[in-house]
């Protein structure tokens, strides 16, 4: 009996072994990617004197092949993502957290609504983000260029358009690295979205 025993138990051993290598082998063998994020810190224009406004984002689009946690890079026609390095959420998110933090942060007249009743709302801003990449136009080892183009819409309330206007920045990165490539991304991101303010406060002219 003693004898069954122990080869019962031994048996029971070898098999919890063998279940927790298979386990093992479930792990990656790939060293986890490096996240990064935008902060999008906007180059406010000089305070405005005019009389608040509500403004109310509705709608907007991101260009797909880069809204997402990956970073889009383009060299002529071939688009490729960054290896080994991610945004730490998807690029449309972090985009739009710029935008409320660009309108939460200026003095200006144009009041960004985020909740509540949008049909009291004075004006509609549309926000199509249509560029988001890194483009490498001077070779695969030089510092690549960071372009970021918006297309803004605003709408009164009585629904005429008050203006539309393009924005495209272009902001080179001062080395041919993540980190530094990161720096240009943040860099456009404020400006386009400074610009962006700026006019909406000026209700579209």
């Amino acid at each position: 009996m003693n004898a069954l025993k122990r080869t019962l138990s031994a048996l029971g051993l070898a098999a919890a072994a063998v279940a927790l290598a298979g386990c093992i082998t479930l792990l990656p063998d790939e060293k986890p990617a490096q996240l990064y994020r935008f902060s999008g810190d906007i180059q406010h224009a000089a305070p405005s004197q005019a009389a608040p406004f509500s403004v109310a984002r509705l709608g907007g689009s991101f260009v797909q092949a880069a809204g997402n946690d990956r970073m889009l890079t383009m060299t002529g026609s071939r688009a490729a993502y960054v290896a080994d390095s991610r945004w730490v959420s998807p690029a449309s998110v972090l985009f739009n957290e710029a935008l409320s933090r660009a309108f939460d942060t200026d003095t200006g007249p144009a009041r960004l609504l985020t909740r509540g009743d949008f049909s009291k709302a004075d004006y509609v801003l549309r926000v199509d983000v249509t560029e988001f990449e890194a483009v490498y136009d001077q070779g695969a080892r030089a510092a690549p260029e960071v372009r970021v183009s918006l297309r803004a819409t605003l709408t009164g309330a009585d629904r005429q358009l008050a203006g539309s206007k393009a924005f495209e920045i272009r902001v080179r990165a001062s080395d041919n690295r993540v980190a530094a490539i990161v720096a240009a991304y943040d860099q456009a991101v404020g400006q386009a979205l400074g610009e962006l303010v700026a006019w909406t406060n000026n209700r579209g002219v």
